[in-house]
């Protein structure tokens, strides 16, 4: 018999108490992936303990880098000489996560060949990876496609002008991980803002690159011939700390989220406290009271500095049981209202209309079955089960693993019901 994990959570009132937010799970994949750049031994800290993280060290594996896993957050990478590297990310890993890709710009950079499977991941619509092949065809590589792979090619990378067509986040760090082994500038236009690209330039420039503009729409890298080691440590997980304000929003209570960070999230704040949340931002962290009465606000997913596209599944279900009649529009993946159905069943009124959904704030949520289809999906679901009336179960674990270190015992520790078991049965996800 198989066994899978599910998560049983029961209403246990409000959390109380403070909890780390640990390093952020969209800047420590580029990040490790970075190494690839230049030989020796790279340090990278606040790492999370999570499934992804460790799918990226196998790939690493795999193109013929050692990685250490030596506790407390900190990872060693020994990436070797460039006549050592397999410039090939397999079929099985790139499948599991979509993030993969962003080997394809370091790799290039250096070994002026790679082979990747096409990526994988959550399932939440159409994410294709043109912006990246666009973008490193402007410097000089070209694509062919073979046996499920891409492979691309060039005789050495130079320096062009890149205009993005959306400012996508994993686009611009693999464009940017390329150009900075390039021969000349690279100018890349339209480029994504978030603190996780912000994060990788900083590592980046640490190694010796040259990067200007970073955090604007326009970023200018100027190519080096080569590039030292990392010594660098993460970001708090800006999506993380949503997590867990949504959590204290819906059940009540006082928690203090060590090293969360408010100018990383300013947008949601704003739309946190419209809802009646109180949040204080602090050098050393966030503060957060909730009385559990929220109040319905509108809100519209966007890029950077918008309101992302992780927080909407967290945004829905706070909503679903704030007063009032909310609208949520989903601007960026189409797919990404397939956890309403799981909502529902505890009892959420939630309408979908194309890329919106009309949420009609319900007194009471009571538990079921559901399962989690997806990272962020899967962690609203245990949200919801914080204050639904009964027993919720919540299959499809291996979800939220992928994105978050032992959630149900750091919850547990500020006070919530939530137990991991693990039951025979197969899951059809």
């Amino acid at each position: 018999m198989t066994y899978q994990d599910i998560f049983v959570v029961r209403p246990a009132g409000p959390l109380f108490g403070s909890v780390k937010i640990n390093g952020a799970k969209n800047s420590v994949l580029k990040l490790m992936a970075a190494t690839l750049l230049a030989e020796g031994t790279h340090h990278l800290y606040n790492v999370p303990d999570i499934t992804d993280v460790k799918i990226v060290a196998q790939m690493l594996t795999e193109c013929g880098s050692k990685v250490f896993f030596v506790g407390d957050g900190e990872v060693i990478i020994e990436t070797p000489k460039t006549s050592d590297i397999t410039p090939r990310a397999s079929l099985e890993l790139v499948a599991k996560i979509r993030a993969s890709v962003v080997v394809m710009g370091p790799l290039l950079a250096r070994c002026k060949t790679v082979e990747v499977a096409q990526p994988g991941g959550d399932d939440f619509g159409s994410r294709p990876i043109d912006y990246h092949i666009e973008g490193l065809s402007s410097l000089g590589s070209t694509f062919s496609e073979r046996d499920g792979y891409l492979i691309g090619r060039t005789e050495g990378l130079t320096g062009g002008r890149v205009v993005l067509e959306f400012p996508s986040h994993t686009a611009t760090d693999n464009i940017l991980m390329a150009a900075v082994l390039a021969d000349g500038t690279t100018v890349i236009e339209n480029a994504a803002r978030e603190p996780e690209v912000i994060d990788l330039a900083e590592m980046l420039t640490s190694m010796g690159a040259k990067i200007n503009g970073v955090g604007t729409s326009r970023i200018e890298v100027q190519g080096v011939p080569r590039l030292g080691v990392a010594n660098h440590r993460v970001i708090p997980d800006r999506v993380e700390a949503a997590s867990f304000l949504a959590a204290v929003a819906v059940s009540g209570g006082e928690v203090f989220l060590e090293e969360a960070r408010e100018d990383h999230m300013e947008m949601l704040l704003r739309k946190m406290r419209s809802m009646g949340i109180h949040i204080e931002s602090t050098p050393l962290g966030i503060w957060v009271k909730s009385e559990a009465h929220l109040r319905a606000v509108d809100v519209s997913t966007l890029p950077y500095p918008g309101v992302a596209t992780d927080y909407q599944p967290l945004v829905v279900t706070m909503l679903s049981v704030a007063e009032g009649t909310s609208v949520v529009s989903e601007n960026l993946f189409s797919g990404r209202f397939r956890y309403i159905e799981e909502l529902r069943k505890m009892g959420a009124d939630i309408v979908t209309d194309g890329h919106h959904v009309v949420i009609r704030g319900a007194s009471k949520l009571t538990g079921a079955e559901v399962r989690a289809s997806d990272i962020r999906a899967g962690v609203a679901l245990i949200v919801a089960a914080l204050v639904a009336d009964g027993e919720t179960k919540i299959s499809g674990v291996r979800h939220i693993d992928r994105g978050y270190e032992r959630i149900e015992q750091r919850l547990r520790l500020l006070g919530a019901n939530i137990d991991r078991r693990a039951v025979g049965r197969k899951e059809s996800d």
